[in-house]
């Protein structure tokens, strides 16, 4: 009782109870974790949540007296913070090098280091970090994903061995400079408002972040990939996840079928869901597009998506006849016009908490959707009661051209083979000047965020970037945490919360050398990074932390630094940052294979942190 008296009335022994504003502050941010964590809403709906709560509890207890928010009409400024829009302007210049050919001119370069294994695990995952210190982490992992399946088939590995190493590797690049990740853009910017002192640059993260990486990457190339599981390795050289005969048959109406009379659509009503006809079998093997109210006649033939679990029982029911030469048909299928696609649900994605109904509709019918894998494993239900998530597979069938357009339009990513698109070499170096100026003028003192804007304009203006893609590239949830958290941030401190744990820990923990707090706030932040979203555990932990350094009397950089480093250590589950909810299909993982790699890699970075931090940042 006398340490939950201390850890939530202050740490003060004559202070036992907290004012009506810390209390509320508190509950507010300690439901706001449950919410998180509980991952029933996605986090951006959370902080939104936590934001109105905010104003109505400033309400309640009674407005100007109350300092939960200093200024209510003004509770929204957070939008405008300088740390949202840069990074939003970092995600649009992600895709603007995207654009350019500078990230698969890199791609290209990696292939002859694919022949043996360990090199071929160190030079995907080392372009991936690379990538990830300089655009964002989950675009990075997304660009080069393609490349390593592609790569795993053409020499006979398991992608299994891959794929974790380089979203864990896209994690540790973020830490390597200040627009590598959220958190450290965060940081940057409280270190300003927390302390009177100018913002953390570009480049102030490299030499802890750096080094870091360098040796997380070592581990998990050299290490961490043999810890995973033997029996969650997926089997090499299946580029698809799918089996698409499993899935797409030709059936026939002989005499007797109870098709016959009945019109496609009746028929369609009469099956449900269990199968769907999309194509018919002309007499000259063509296939066509079925007219819904076309009259089925004895000897029709048709092309039909059904699961494999489920077609004996409906070839029974409705005494059909099977075909034999299903395989030439899903080749005809496979035409200029048409085709099948593996696409992953990414963490942006529209589909994220919908189902088949919204992909129809979005996609005007144009595109099928044939089957969902979860994990390396076919979805055996019903598809219409299936709800996405991030990291399923869809195995998508429909016109080439449209569906591709769909695909980008729902933020997918798809996973068919694909010839990486090299461009000029003109407009690789124009594009590499332009983001080299922007970061050689904000390392002038400019303000950095102005210094992205321009290079974004720029890129408009040299037709690098279409201005369709200027918004799409946008992560807008995580724009939306960020511009919500910064209220709940502020209030946090503004009631002196932030002190009253510091004070709470200093007594707790006053017999312990200085430097076991920079190994305490780097843990628990790590703990937090990987059940909520590291961007509010930065906005929470970073208050905190310089709390702690203010009643310890010492420099609050180190502190600041810890909180940096442990924000993007979420390596223990899948839903602990997106790269890793993005390979969860793909590379057939299982949840505990997360913490095998994860948690000794954790106890990797701690190890080493402190004592890097601490030489960089003195105390």
């Amino acid at each position: 009782m006398r340490l939950a008296g201390l850890l939530l009335f202050g740490g003060r022994w004559t202070n036992y109870f907290m004012n009506p504003d810390q209390i509320a502050v508190t509950g507010l941010i300690l439901v706001m974790f449950a919410l998180f964590a509980w991952n029933r809403w996605r986090y951006d709906i959370v902080a939104v949540i936590a934001l109105v709560a905010l104003v109505a509890l400033d309400a309640i207890l009674g407005g100007e007296a109350s300092r939960l928010v200093e200024q209510p009409k003004r509770v929204l400024e957070g939008f405008g913070h300088p740390a949202v829009v840069t990074v939003a302007a970092v995600l649009v210049i992600s895709r603007a090098l995207r654009n350019s050919g500078v990230v698969d001119q890199i791609s290209r370069s990696v292939m002859p280091f694919t022949k043996n294994q360990i090199p071929h695990i160190l030079s995907l995952s080392l372009v991936v970090m690379v990538l990830s210190a300089f655009m964002n982490n989950v675009g990075a992992l997304a660009l080069m994903l393609p490349v390593a399946l592609k790569t795993a088939v053409d020499r006979q590995r398991s992608p299994t061995i891959l794929l974790l190493p380089m979203a864990f590797a896209s994690i540790l690049g973020g830490m390597m400079t200040m627009i590598g990740t959220p958190p450290n853009i965060i940081i940057a910017s409280l270190r300003a408002e927390l302390t009177g002192e100018p913002a953390f640059g570009l480049f102030d993260f490299s030499p802890v972040g750096g080094l870091v990486a360098v040796v997380g990457l070592l581990f998990i190339v050299l290490v961490g990939w043999r810890l995973i599981p033997a029996k969650s390795h997926k089997k090499p050289g299946m580029e698809s996840l799918f089996q698409i005969d499993d899935y797409i048959t030709e059936i026939s109406t002989p005499a007797g079928c109870k098709w016959i009379g009945k019109t496609v659509t009746e028929v369609e009503e009469l099956v449900g869901e269990k199968m769907a006809i999309f194509g018919f079998i002309r007499k000259d093997d063509k296939v066509l597009p079925p007219n819904p109210d076309g009259i089925i006649q004895e000897g029709c033939r048709y092309v039909a998506k059904a699961d494999p679990v489920e077609l004996q029982a409906l070839i029974e029911e409705h005494g059909l006849h099977l075909s034999t030469e299903m395989r030439h048909r899903i080749d005809s299928l496979k035409g200029e016009a048409t085709g099948f696609t593996e696409a992953i649900v990414t963490a942006g994605s529209p589909l994220l908490g919908r189902t088949r109904t919204y992909l129809r509709r979005h996609s005007g019918n144009t595109m099928t959707l044939m089957a969902v894998a979860r994990q390396n494993k076919p979805i055996r239900k019903q598809l219409k009661e299936v709800v996405f998530r991030v990291g399923d597979v869809l195995l998508l069938h429909g016109k080439t051209p449209e569906m591709d357009d769909t695909i980008a339009d729902l933020n997918l990513l798809p996973l068919a083979e694909r010839e990486l698109s090299v461009g000029t070499f003109s407009r690789i170096g124009l594009s590499v000047a332009i983001f080299g100026g922007a970061i050689g003028l904000s390392m002038t003192g400019f303000p950095m965020t102005i210094a992205f804007l321009g290079a974004v304009l720029a890129y408009i203006l040299c037709g690098i970037l279409p201005l369709r893609d200027i918004y799409r590239e946008v992560e807008w949830p995580i724009i939306v945490l960020l511009g919500a958290m910064i209220p709940v941030s502020q209030a946090f401190k503004t009631t002196g919360c932030t002190e009253l744990i510091a004070e709470s820990i200093q007594v707790l923990t006053g017999a312990l050398p200085p430097w076991s707090m920079i190994t305490l706030v780097m843990i628990v932040t790590m703990c937090l990074s990987d059940i909520i979203n590291n961007a509010a555990t930065a906005f929470i932990m970073a208050p905190i932390a310089v709390g702690i350094s203010v009643t310890m009397a010492k420099q609050p950089d180190p502190f600041l630094m810890a909180v940096a480093v442990g924000a993007s250590c979420a390596f223990l589950t899948p839903i602990g940052h997106q790269c890793n909810a993005m390979i969860l299909g793909p590379g057939g993982y299982r949840f505990g294979d997360y913490w095998r790699v994860g948690l000794p890699l954790e106890i990797v970075i701690a190890t080493l942190g402190t004592p890097l931090i601490l030489y960089f940042w003195p105390l």
